[in-house]
């Protein structure tokens, strides 16, 4: 597996989430599987849907971007989006220095916008993981 080009922990592996909406004040847990190579991110998400329409459903959506030292930015597009998921959310945040945190804000269409923030463990036991599937 690559690290990245641009020092620092790789980004690859499973990030606990939530992110919130401004009005109605609503936070929604996610879980994304995130993939690096150099500087690419690619990977997807899952979440509850919270609208009225679907609520207690699960989305599904893929994600595309990239890193630059601390920078992340992915854009998220939902895999079967309904009338209320049409539009890709692009997400712009911060690594923590211990790469363990990737905390910013997601914008859609420049007029709708919150907060995010992305949690994983230490990494060990992604580390541990990939030294027993190279050496087999």
């Amino acid at each position: 597996m690559n690290e990245p080009t641009n020092g620092g922990a790789n980004l690859t592996g499973v990030w606990q989430g939530l992110y919130t909406y401004p009005r109605p004040a609503l936070t929604v847990s996610f879980v994304a599987t995130l993939i690096e190579n150099g500087k690419c991110l690619s990977g997807s998400t899952h979440e509850p849907c919270v609208g009225e329409r679907r609520s207690g459903a699960t989305l599904y959506a893929t994600l595309l971007g990239s890193r630059d030292e601390s920078a992340v930015t992915f854009v998220k597009t939902y895999d079967a989006p309904g009338p209320d998921f049409l539009d890709p959310v692009e997400y712009v945040g911060t690594l923590s220095q211990d790469g363990t945190e990737i905390e910013g804000r997601w914008i859609i269409r420049s007029d709708w916008s919150g907060k995010f923030l992305m949690i994983r463990s230490s990494g060990k036991p992604a580390a541990v993981s990939r030294e027993v599937l190279e050496r087999a």
